[in-house]
């Protein structure tokens, strides 16, 4: 038997039922039992699969949703990683994220300012919160990293974007398509609420980063902010913020 923690997180404790429910659909053709066991540090995934496609089954799962590190020595130098923003509030020269490194304490990979401006407002001195609001990012969105130094001594990581996480964004503000995105809710959830409020016209497409993190993508000329209200009685315990790119082009004037 191994006992893994996903790289995924969860919101609330009755999302330990998606995850089986992924779990039987992804491992369903191999001879493996998988039993979700619980959280670690009251958010990752781990469970325990056992059986003849053992093996198969962790690689699977690893290219599906990937693993947490847990400890800071199994982070390495220039690693692709994924990490879920945290703490905004907390550095305004920093964006903070959470990898799943908790063992024996949460170690944060922080990603520079500098960087950010470099790439989202042309290398002008915006700072951190303008910068956040303006291209949409918020607490719990997941972000693709590559590991620029792990300090051991100092329990410090440093990475910079992915350049195909840095084009998406860039991607989604030449759409000129306003996103709605939404943290803490599954897709059968969230496609179940563009269902029930009959906005099938209005949302064209559901993009998924994550299990539970997901952005609505409006038709031209539909406002991400109005669809919140409709959206969100469906939704009671999910997070919404919206990417608005027309008002991001205007900023950037």
């Amino acid at each position: 038997m191994t006992t893994l923690t996903l790289l995924t997180k969860i919101y609330n404790s009755h999302q330990l039922r998606e995850i089986d429910r992924n779990l039987a659909d992804l491992l369903g053709d191999l001879s493996v039992e998988a039993k979700v066991t619980g959280t670690a540090a009251g958010k990752w995934v781990q469970l325990d699969i056992s059986g003849e496609d053992e093996s198969v089954a962790a690689k699977l799962l690893e290219r599906e949703t990937g693993f947490c590190p847990v400890y800071l020595e199994n982070v390495k130098k220039f690693a692709a990683l994924k990490g879920y923003i945290v703490n905004l509030e907390r550095s305004k020269e920093e964006l903070l994220l959470d990898i799943g490194v908790f063992d024996p304490k949460p170690v944060y990979v922080s990603v520079a300012l500098s960087h950010l401006q470099h790439h989202f407002s042309g290398g002008r001195q915006v700072i951190l919160k303008v910068l956040v609001e303006s291209w949409g990012f918020c607490e719990n969105l997941p972000l693709e990293l590559k590991v620029l130094d792990v300090d051991l001594v100092g329990n410090r990581v440093k990475a910079e974007l992915q350049t195909s996480q840095i084009n998406k964004f860039h991607q989604w503000k030449d759409s000129l398509l306003d996103r709605l995105l939404v943290i803490g809710a599954s897709l059968g959830e969230v496609k179940l609420a563009v269902e029930q409020e009959g906005l099938d016209r209005d949302v064209i497409d559901v993009e998924s980063f994550g299990i539970f993190e997901h952005a609505l993508v409006c038709k031209l000329g539909t406002d991400a902010a109005g669809l919140i209200g409709r959206i969100g009685r469906h939704l009671r315990k999910a997070k919404f913020t919206v990417f608005n790119p027309k008002a991001l082009l205007l900023a950037q004037k």
